[in-house]
Parts: C-alpha cells; structure tokens; sequence
C-alpha cells in the first residue's frame, strides 16, 4: 500500500511538473517573444528578454527534472520498461524524446552555446534572432502538445494506431 501511495505522488507530481513546463513553454512561445518581436527598441528587447527567460529557464529545469525522476520511478514501479519495444505505447517514446530534447537544451545547449550565439546575433539583427527564436519555439511547443495529447489518449486506451 505504501509503494501505490509513492507511486500515486509521483504521477501527481508527473502532471504538475508537465503543466508548468508545457504550460510556460505555451507563454513565452506565444505572448512573450511575439510581445517582444513588436518592441522597437531593440536593445530593451534583449536585456528584457534575458531577464524574463533566465527566470524561467530555472523553473523549467526544476520542473523537468522532476517530471524525468517521476517519470523513471512510475516506469520501474509498473515494471514497464518493454512497453518501449511495443509500438502501441509510441506516446511514452515521445514523451522520452520530448523531455530529452528540452534537457539537453536546458542543461546542456543553453548555457554552453544558445545563449551566448543567440545574444550574438540579437546583437547584429534582432528580428532576426528573435523570428529564428520564435519558430524553435513554435516547433517545440507543437510537438510538446502532439505529445501530451498522445500520452493522455495512450494513458486512457486510445492508442492512435
């Protein structure tokens, strides 16, 4: 009863972690960098832009690692790790890919390369920096709701193939 009560915790601490990851990711991919691209003044926009990203970027590597670490205990819990041989289960594969694709970005690319190239070019042709910005994000803000609405479905029996 115990180990259930865990396993409860941790999807619930799953959901949250996804909502505010996923959920932020919906906000700066949809008001904070179109808000921004209309700015005129564009050294504002860069140090504006920094300042309010640098906030999230904390809060997102917080919730994704929690949404990893929950993620691997439910998988070990329900003794589920053949489900990635199974192609009905194609939703866990993405959710892997997803949150592998924004921990390397988080922890890995960020800080050791975007943020500096990204600053560059901000530096030499804002819109341009801030459109290029702005279709990444796009990108993964549609696949990050492909998967969600996947893994939902996968999770309640609809398995979309």
């Amino acid at each position: 009863m115990e180990n259930f009560v865990y396993f409860g915790l941790a999807r619930a601490l799953h959901v949250v972690g996804v909502v505010l990851w996923i959920g932020g990711v919906a906000f700066v991919t949809t008001t904070l960098i179109p808000s921004l691209r209309k700015m005129a003044d564009t050294d504002n926009r860069l140090t504006l832009f920094e300042q309010l990203e640098g906030k999230f970027a904390f809060q997102a590597r917080i919730v994704t690692l929690v949404t990893g670490l929950s993620g691997f205990y439910m998988m070990e819990y329900m003794n589920a790790w053949e489900r990635y041989q199974q192609l009905q289960f194609w939703w866990i594969h993405l959710m892997t890919l997803i949150w592998l694709i924004f921990t390397l970005v988080l922890f890995v690319l960020e800080p050791l390369v975007l943020h500096r190239r990204f600053r560059m070019l901000a530096n030499e042709n804002s819109d341009r920096a801030f459109t290029l910005l702005h279709r990444g994000h796009k990108v993964l803000l549609i696949l990050s709701l492909i998967t969600v609405f996947g893994t939902v479905a996968g999770v309640h029996g609809l398995f979309l193939i």
